[in-house]
């Protein structure tokens, strides 16, 4: 269903009530285990893309802050094919059950941020879209 809804998020025209804004996708901050926070890019209630857990809501913060500047002119590489890249990009990669998921790489080569594993590469590439798309304008939530 995630899979549905990111798929017309990316290929359809949004449709808004009268006097309202409607916002599907956004970043969100949450809490973890431990005392610690995940930043996390949502479509309505569905994570797209997730981190791994910081120790600090700052470093939350940054991580987002990182993906709405550098993800919309971020390469794509496919490592199942073999192509390699430097820089801020986004790596469709390979799972042990043959599934695709895409994690977004750092320039330092520290992954920030991964989704889930999707049986087509379509649907993994539909991600990428959604975050290259709309990062930079997308709001900020912090439910921690």
């Amino acid at each position: 269903m995630a899979l549905d809804l990111l798929h017309r998020a990316t290929t359809s025209p949004a449709r808004e009530p009268r006097g309202q804004s409607v916002v599907p996708h956004s970043f969100k901050i949450t809490s973890a285990k431990g005392g610690q926070f995940v930043a996390k890019y949502v479509y309505n209630a569905e994570t797209i893309f997730w981190s791994e857990n910081y120790a600090g809501k700052d470093s939350a913060k940054n991580a987002i802050a990182s993906l709405k500047k550098n993800a919309p002119g971020a390469s794509v590489v496919d490592t199942a094919k073999g192509e390699t890249g430097k820089g801020y990009r986004f790596e469709l990669a390979a799972s042990k059950d043959g599934q695709t998921f895409v994690r977004f790489v750092a320039a330092n080569g520290e992954t920030m941020v991964r989704t889930e594993t999707y049986k087509s590469k379509s649907s993994a590439k539909n991600a990428i879209e959604s975050l290259k798309k709309r990062a930079a304008e997308t709001p900020v939530v912090d439910e921690a």
